[in-house]
């Protein structure tokens, strides 16, 4: 500890306190007399009311703190504040037993505080935040109702707000739910504070996971007024919770006249669930209403991408690009530049995917950031191996440096996926086999090899793979949809492979391509009716060509041949070269 910097510290707090007269706070102060302009020049100095023996009080109380012995100086200077009755004072003594973790002590000195000055919004926030600190959530209740009644009426729907921040970290979450229900009693029927006062009640209620009564909240506030933003960001993160019933109150707001970042919060739940065709839209009405925002185009641009809309995902990210380079430049901010890099590289794949690799090349030479490497080299190797110079690109993902800690371990995984766009199974089983040596918990890398022994024929070594990933994770969707699967297309276990799938969707409800799997089980069981229900509805949610050969399939055998053909030729669309859309059609022998 630098003492002496810690003693000027100490003088220069007393000074402080000496050069403002030490005076009790007032409700009402009598106003001060104007001044003559004559004053100036005959007014004696002003005197502080700080007696010798009261500044020697404080002196030593600081010098006190300074010398760590918090103790003495807490006493000292709750003693110097109970005979000024300033503020400052009080203030001092509490932080003093809080930064030692007293928190009795803190607590005297706030209710001491708030005796001595019962109109102060200070301290009585002081005395809330210091019992729920300590967990006494049901002494918090009358300080809580002060604190309402001490905001003023323009005051008051802020102080509502900030409620739920205030009740975070308790540790009995229904009592903080039962003090806030009492708190805001009154406040819930009223024609203007009921919608703060409902708001703020739903997201306590929320946090102790009391979804209902969230929802049923967030419904009320709602009812209120049904332009306001808070009911709708309760109901959007309670749709990832899984309640369904959340979503109309999104949408009963989106009816209106919505921010355009809620609407963006809700395009981002709706990828969240797979459910990329609703959030496209919503994303496009963004940028309709503000086509400033950046991020909105981002975002847009790269689920554009993933649902194969190569042009309109070029021309969004080409926007985000002008609109965020020059904020980028100006302020060399981290997350700029990372939203850069993140458009960048799908450009460059978008580029890749039209064969254009020096437009490509141009876009990767854009990107700075040294921590981006890997993914840069990565796709710099995927652009040498679509022109058959598979060599050099492993070569290159084996020379990129490794700088943090998942870097040979991401290698591994670039390198597999050189060798499977190149058909190059054999090899590419070998790697992982490798791999699993140096990361043999790498439950991800099991399912890469299972996937792999699957291209090899090796359909034996395949499941047993799955079977290890899912005994090393029970949880794993994606080994459980891929085994029943397989065995479906196999013709084989058909009972099993239902249960399979349907522990899938346990896991991952919603999901189209699991929901695609468990359409083909039906297909393989003769259930044509559901498998069609299946298919379409996994087929509406992510149109993809796989889900379309099986979709065809299925109208194709039902006899509607013509409808059949549509759906390929969207399927076909979507990726030509798709090995399942292709050998369906071969083995029907269409042609489309």
């Amino acid at each position: 500890m630098n003492r002496p910097v810690h003693i000027a510290a100490a003088w220069l707090l007393v000074a402080a306190l000496g050069a403002n007269p030490l005076h009790a706070q007032s409700p009402d102060p009598t106003p001060a007399q104007p001044r003559l302009a004559s004053d100036s020049a005959t007014e004696p100095a002003s005197n502080s009311a700080m007696d010798g023996e009261l500044f020697y009080q404080l002196l030593l109380g600081e010098l006190n703190a300074v010398v760590n012995e918090p103790g003495v100086a807490y006493s000292l200077l709750l003693d110097a504040a109970r005979k000024t009755s300033d503020p400052r004072l009080y203030k001092r003594a509490v932080d003093i037993a809080l930064q030692n973790r007293s928190g009795d002590s803190a607590l005297v000195a706030a209710r001491a505080w708030r005796q001595a000055i019962p109109t102060s919004r200070e301290a009585n926030r002081y005395l809330m935040q210091i019992l729920l600190g300590i967990n006494r959530v049901a002494d918090a209740l009358e300080p809580l109702k002060r604190e309402l009644s001490l905001a003023g009426e323009q005051d008051r729907a802020a102080a509502i707000a900030s409620i739920p921040r205030s009740f975070t970290r308790v540790s009995d979450k229904k009592m903080a739910i039962s003090v806030v229900e009492q708190a805001l009693a009154e406040y819930l029927n009223h024609p203007v504070l009921g919608m703060a006062a409902w708001t703020a009640l739903g997201r306590v209620r929320q946090e102790a996971g009391d979804m209902t009564g969230a929802l049923e909240a967030a419904r009320r506030a709602q009812a209120i007024e049904a332009t306001a933003d808070g009911p709708a960001m309760i109901a959007l993160s309670l749709m990832d919770a899984k309640t369904p019933q959340a979503e109309a109150l999104v949408r009963k707001y989106l009816a209106g006249r919505p921010r355009a970042e809620v609407r963006l919060d809700y395009a981002r739940v709706l990828m969240g669930v797979q459910r990329y065709a609703e959030a496209l839209a919503q994303l496009k009405l963004v940028t309709g209403e503000k086509p400033d925002n950046a991020q909105a185009w981002l975002i847009r641009g790269t689920l554009e991408q993933q649902e194969r809309q190569h042009a309109a995902a070029e021309q969004s990210l080409r926007r985000f690009v002008e609109l965020d380079a020059t904020a980028a430049d100006a302020s060399e901010g981290g997350d700029s530049k990372r939203r850069l890099t993140q458009a960048y590289l799908a450009l460059a794949e978008l580029a890749e995917h039209r064969k254009d690799y020096s437009g490509a090349q141009d876009w990767l030479d854009r990107i700075e950031d040294s921590k981006d490497m890997l993914s840069v080299q990565s796709r710099r190797a995927a652009i040498l191996a679509r022109q058959d110079k598979l060599d050099e690109a492993r070569a290159l993902i084996r020379a990129t440096p490794e700088k943090e800690p998942g870097d040979a371990r991401m290698k591994v995984s670039a390198e597999v996926q050189l060798l499977r766009d190149g058909k190059q199974y054999r090899l590419a089983y070998e790697l992982l086999r490798d791999a699993l040596l140096r990361y043999p918990k790498d439950v991800d890398l099991v399912y890469d090899q299972a996937m792999v022994a699957e291209k090899l024929g090796d359909v034996g070594e395949m499941e047993r793979l799955l079977r290890q990933a899912i005994a090393a994770k029970p949880d794993f969707h994606h080994a459980y949809n891929a085994l029943g699967y397989s065995l479906a297309d196999r013709n084989l276990r058909l009972a099993e492979a239902r249960q399979l799938v349907q522990k899938a969707l346990e896991f991952s409800p919603g999901d189209p391509f699991i929901s695609d799997s468990l359409g083909w089980v039906e297909f393989r069981s003769g259930n044509l009716p559901e498998a069609l229900r299946l298919l379409q509805q996994a087929f509406k949610a992510r149109p993809d060509a796989e889900i379309a050969a099986h979709l065809g399939e299925v109208l194709w055998t039902m006899g509607d041949r013509k409808q059949a053909l549509a759906v390929w030729k969207e399927g076909q669309g979507l990726s030509a070269d798709n090995e399942t859309l292709l050998e369906t059609l071969k083995r029907l022998r269409v042609k489309l």
